[in-house]
């Protein structure tokens, strides 16, 4: 396993492709010499296709939020807190896509990682659909950081 886990949320497919449409639309008003909208339009399309996330760097016991536009990968490192037990739970993900007057809602089931400081803080490291996966990443981070697993993905929690 990676000394670096990297967790991205998804941004949702109606807002990367407008965002992408935006782009070309201003690479098009460059093309015919409208710099200005061309530009504007282009920097809202990157921003509407930017992905946001956390990393956690285990050999160096260091994380960063990022903020991740075409794979480039910004954000500053800092020292982890000191962690006091890794949560792995299931929750539900809501997507909503509007389009003039009308809207649907989509939901899913996702299992996620907070690891835990300060008594109540947390940062979100991972994602997954399997609670398997979810497990192996949390072991990880139980040996890698010393710190204790809580299963919360059922009704009846219980410290593994």
């Amino acid at each position: 396993m990676d000394n670096i886990i990297t967790y991205t949320k998804k941004a949702p497919v109606a807002k990367t492709v407008f965002g992408y449409a935006l782009m070309i639309l201003g690479f098009a008003l460059l093309v015919t010499g409208d710099l200005i909208m061309g530009v504007i339009m282009i920097v809202l399309g990157a921003g509407l296709t930017t992905k946001e996330g956390s990393e956690i760097n285990l050999t160096s016991k260091t994380y960063r939020t990022i903020r991740s536009v075409f794979g480039i990968t910004v954000g500053s490192w800092k020292p982890i807190p000191e962690f006091e037990y890794v949560s792995v739970f299931r929750t539900k993900e809501n997507q909503t896509v509007r389009v003039v007057t009308a809207e649907a809602t989509t939901s899913s089931e996702v299992i996620l990682l907070n690891l835990f400081y300060n008594r109540n803080k947390h940062i979100t490291f991972y994602k997954t659909n399997s609670k398997e996966d979810a497990f192996k990443v949390a072991e990880h981070f139980k040996l890698a950081l010393d710190i204790d697993i809580l299963d919360a993905t059922e009704n009846e929690k219980k410290w593994l």
